[in-house]
């Protein structure tokens, strides 16, 4: 049984929630500090949440809320020009769900509120002190917070994850700069199908939107990258402008960005992946979610990811009789996973930004893409079927758990 009573939760986006969460259930207080003043409000467009990221959610009874809010995604295909191929799924798993990324936040902090987990908001970490009895968290309000331990939820840009190690990597730019926005064009798809579009210039993607419409996505190759409000400080009907310029030639691509009025454009911003960070904790600081591993968006499994991390680290805490040996085997159960899923990503990121050569050679590459993406269960099989137990004791990492 833990000696670990309290907790720090630093970051309030999906990790910093989930994790207070699996905490309480574990019999551990927490608190989560957010730097923002509210929730997402509207900031970022939509994620998939894969079937293991809904099942670890089922753990801290937030399944169904999400997936309340989210659209289900039954199948998938490939487009290449003109040519559709339907890809296979897998068979006995639920499907994905996209989800707003604003609606998210804030189903997970009214899950976490109504369980009684305290979030304070406007509380921007700028140091942490350790002692042998604790550690104590300084916020630029000049405000403080002390508990046994600090867990850093905060992001790619994580400040626990430079107080751990300061040589700590940070996040590298994938290349890309994502856009996303819902256009009146109906394409020729069942609701609940979401199309990989590969077209002469660039990758999409794109579902029918309940209600009506087609939401899409788009990956904008870019030399740099640039901050959210960088490129939301362009004018909306600039970028509608280098879109169609990117995209118009395609099909649908074309009929969607017609359709979509500039001011439904969405600058999601520039997408970056963590490299593999050395040193996921020191002492009694820890990093759970994007903080610690965040593949590109590519990979489907961010935010999956994220939440698994958060109740794995609970089990640790609970079943682990010191910091140490629970920090340890939190690392253990999690790091050649995510750094599994991150590789995949960044091999479908070079189809997705390949370059003039690149893009020269992608109809040589698309049969392999094809044939890759045919075995579904080769290639996504066990990250979608992954489950947690709850109820199964963590054994220390020193004995292979």
């Amino acid at each position: 049984m833990t000696t670990v009573k309290t907790a720090i939760v630093i970051g309030g986006g999906i990790a910093g929630p989930v994790t207070a969460l699996a905490l309480r259930r574990a019999g551990i207080t927490a608190t989560v500090h957010e730097a923002y003043p509210s929730t997402a409000d509207g900031i970022g467009g939509t994620l998939a949440l894969a079937p293991n990221g809904v099942a670890a959610l089922r753990v801290v009874g937030a399944d169904r809320a999400v997936t309340a809010i989210g659209t289900p995604i039954h199948r998938t295909r490939m487009a290449v020009g003109r040519k559709r191929i339907d890809l296979p799924g897998l068979t006995g798993v639920p499907p994905l769900h996209v989800v707003h990324r604003n609606a998210l936040h804030q189903a997970l902090h009214d899950r976490a509120r109504a369980e009684g987990v305290v979030v304070e908001h406007g509380r921007r970490l700028v140091d942490a002190r350790e002692t042998d009895t604790g550690v104590t968290a300084r916020f630029a309000d000049g405000g403080t917070a002390t508990a046994d331990i600090l867990i850093g939820a905060d992001g790619i840009r994580s400040t626990v994850r430079t107080l751990i190690d300061r040589d700590a990597p940070g996040p590298r730019f994938t290349g890309l700069l994502g856009f996303e926005g819902v256009a009146r064009h109906e394409v020729d798809a069942a609701p609940g199908t979401m199309t990989f579009a590969f077209g002469r210039r660039g990758y999409y993607l794109y579902w029918p939107e309940p209600g009506g419409g087609t939401r899409w996505g788009v990956n904008l190759p870019q030399e740099r990258p640039m901050s959210l409000t960088e490129a939301r400080a362009v004018p909306p009907a600039e970028w509608m402008r280098t879109l169609r310029t990117a995209y118009g030639d395609d099909e649908p691509g074309r009929d969607l960005l017609a359709s979509t009025n500039a001011d439904d454009v969405q600058a999601v911003g520039s997408l970056h992946i963590m490299p593999s960070v050395p040193h996921w904790h020191r002492g009694r600081m820890v990093l759970v979610g994007d903080a610690a591993h965040a593949p590109s968006n590519s990979s489907g499994q961010g935010a999956s990811l994220a939440i698994e991390s958060a109740v794995q680290l609970a089990r640790c805490l609970r079943d682990l009789p010191d910091i140490r040996s629970a920090f340890i085997a939190f690392e253990q159960l999690r790091r050649a996973r995510v750094e599994k899923v991150a590789a995949r990503a960044a091999r479908i990121n070079r189809t997705k930004a390949p370059g003039p050569v690149g893009r020269a050679l992608l109809p040589l590459m698309m049969p392999l893409l094809v044939r890759t993406a045919m075995d579904p269960e080769k290639t996504i099989g066990a990250e979608q079927r992954y489950l947690i137990d709850w109820d199964a004791r963590v054994a220390s990492a020193s004995t292979g758990g």
